[in-house]
C-alpha cells in the first residue's frame, strides 16, 4: 500500500478500512511496543496492552480531534492501557523511607545505554512507572499521580527513590 499521509489514513480508518488500519498499526507498533514494555517489562503483558491499545485506537478514532499529533494520541492510550495493567501489582515505598535517603551523590563513571535500561528494569514496579512517565515520556507529576492514582508527592517521592536506586545500581555496575 503507498504511503498515505496521515489525514487521508485517520479518514480511512474512521471507515473502517482495514487496509488502512493496517497502515496504522504498522506505523505505529514499534514506538507504542517500546513504551508499553518499559512500563511492564514482561513481553506478554506488553503485546496484550499493545492489541488492547490498538482496539481502543481502532473504536475511538473517530473522536480524534487533533489537538495534538495522532502519534501523542496514540501514545497517550498505550500508556494508560499498560499502567491499567500493572496497578494492581504496584507498590509504592512510604514516603519517610524515601525522606531518610541522604546519599545525593552522582555517578561514578561511564555508563550506556544498555546498562541503563537494565538499571531501570530492576526497579520496584512502583517507582519505575513514576520514573518512566515523568523522565522518560515526559509527563508532568501532576498527570502522572493521576494516571496512577497516587498523589502528586507520592510521585515526587518515587521519582527520587528511583534516582536512587539508579545511582547505587549503576555505581555497584561500574565498580565491578
Amino acid at each position: 500500500m503507498k504511503s498515505i499521509f496521515e489525514k487521508d489514513l485517520i479518514a480511512a480508518c474512521v471507515r473502517q478500512d482495514r487496509k488502512a488500519q493496517f497502515e496504522l498499526f504498522e506505523r505505529y507498533k514499534v514506538a507504542l511496543y517500546s513504551t508499553v514494555y518499559r512500563i511492564l517489562d514482561d513481553e506478554a503483558e506488553a503485546h496484550d496492552a499493545l492489541q488492547e491499545s490498538f482496539i481502543e485506537i481502532f473504536k475511538g478514532i473517530k473522536h480524534f480531534r487533533a489537538e495534538s499529533t495522532l502519534g501523542a494520541w496514540m501514545k497517550k492510550i498505550a500508556v494508560r492501557k499498560a499502567i491499567h495493567m500493572v496497578k494492581k501489582r504496584m507498590y509504592f515505598t512510604s514516603l519517610d523511607q524515601v525522606e531518610s535517603f541522604s546519599d545525593q551523590g552522582g555517578i561514578n563513571g561511564w555508563i550506556d545505554g544498555e546498562m541503563l535500561d537494565h538499571a531501570i528494569r530492576k526497579l520496584p514496579l512502583g517507582c519505575r512507572s513514576v520514573f518512566l512517565l515523568v523522565e522518560v515520556e515526559g509527563y508532568k507529576h501532576a498527570e502522572c499521580a493521576q494516571l496512577l492514582s497516587i498523589s502528586e508527592s507520592t510521585s515526587k517521592s518515587q521519582l527520587f527513590y528511583a534516582k536512587k536506586l539508579l545511582r547505587e545500581s549503576l555505581n555497584q555496575v561500574l565498580k565491578a
